[in-house]
């Protein structure tokens, strides 16, 4: 059953078109990646999902709840971990937690063990109590995060939000949020630069760049998409026609000095490709990677540095939470 459903929704500022028109469906209990470069669309998107951002055209609805007329249902079926860190810094961690059980009505019979569970999952139990102003970029990560998870929600919307985390808490908090959607259909959906991440953790992934969802499906069949193993060499004046038209070859690219191949049956057919190049420096055979496939359609690789224009999002989470969440 479909909780998130979208239909040619779009965002335009004066114009610029920000999203150009996104048709998606995502079932309960998914855990689906948005991936795009830097501008593409991905935090707009999520923006409208979420009630903060009202979309230009089109429609959407989270758990069958039309997120322009019924924006404070969906608000009380959705959890938000901003890229920006939107905790209140006058208060203790504990505190903040606290604040968001209430907001969101968590029962005060299971509210003190939710909490003291999720201040256990990122190791903060010792600094519960101090004023998270105190905290370093990394705690106030941690502790934003599980926030987001501390009400269950139905749909839990993640804008990079294990960017700076250490890759054992990283870890710890992917195996937590796996086991939550299995067992208790919770809905992820979320963005991140970490493209082994998305690998392992996602069920479906769209790449979406330009506004427009450009690619959409599992991690494997993405990588399937390419047409086989990626061979990179370095070589001096490569003959590219010739490599182009051989049967074998699906794809041949130059990216910063190095050639590369994607060919079928590279372990059959790599003695014959490397007899028709002269002065080969370096050769690696691998498997693809969801990267080589976002390299191949948006033409450029996915950075660290986050530089897309989000509209003010601390101001907008701000508004959010006043507005009864």
């Amino acid at each position: 059953m479909a909780i998130i459903e979208t239909r040619a929704l779009a965002k335009s500022y004066g114009k610029i078109q920000a999203v150009r028109g996104i048709d998606l469906s995502i079932e309960k209990g998914e855990i689906f990646g948005l991936l795009g470069p830097n501008g593409a669309g991905k935090t707009t998107t999520i923006g409208m999902l979420c009630t903060i951002l009202r979309p230009s055209s089109g429609s959407a609805s989270i758990a069958g709840y039309d997120i322009v007329n019924k924006p404070a249902e969906v608000r009380r079926n959705v959890g938000i971990v901003f890229q920006d860190l939107t905790l209140d810094t006058i208060l203790t961690g504990i505190e903040n937690l606290e604040l968001h059980a209430r907001l969101y009505g968590i029962p005060s019979v299971i509210r003190k063990a939710r909490i003291e569970e999720m201040l256990d999952l990122v190791d903060l139990k010792d600094r519960a109590h101090d004023i998270t102003r105190t905290y370093s970029g990394g705690m106030r990560r941690r502790l934003e995060l599980v926030r987001g998870l501390l009400h269950r929600p139905a749909v839990l919307f993640l804008d990079e939000p294990t960017l700076g985390l250490d890759p054992q808490t990283r870890a710890r908090i992917w195996d937590y949020i796996k086991k939550m959607a299995e067992n208790e259909g919770i809905t992820v959906v979320l963005t991140t630069h970490y493209m082994e991440e998305a690998e392992q953790v996602c069920d479906r992934v769209g790449i979406i760049d330009y506004g427009r969802i450009i690619a959409l499906g599992t991690p494997e069949e993405l990588k399937d998409s390419l047409g086989g193993y990626m061979v990179v060499m370095r070589v001096n004046d490569p003959p590219l026609d010739t490599l182009r038209g051989l049967p074998y070859v699906s794809g041949v690219a130059l990216n910063g000095g190095m050639v590369e191949i994607t060919m079928k049956e590279a372990h059959l057919h790599l003695p014959d490709l490397l007899s028709r190049i002269r002065n080969v420096e370096s050769v690696e055979t691998r498997a693809p990677t969801l990267n080589d496939v976002f390299i191949k359609l948006t033409g450029r690789d996915i950075r660290e540095e986050y530089t897309e224009d989000t509209g003010g999002w601390v101001e907008s989470a701000a508004r959010y939470r006043q507005r009864g969440n």
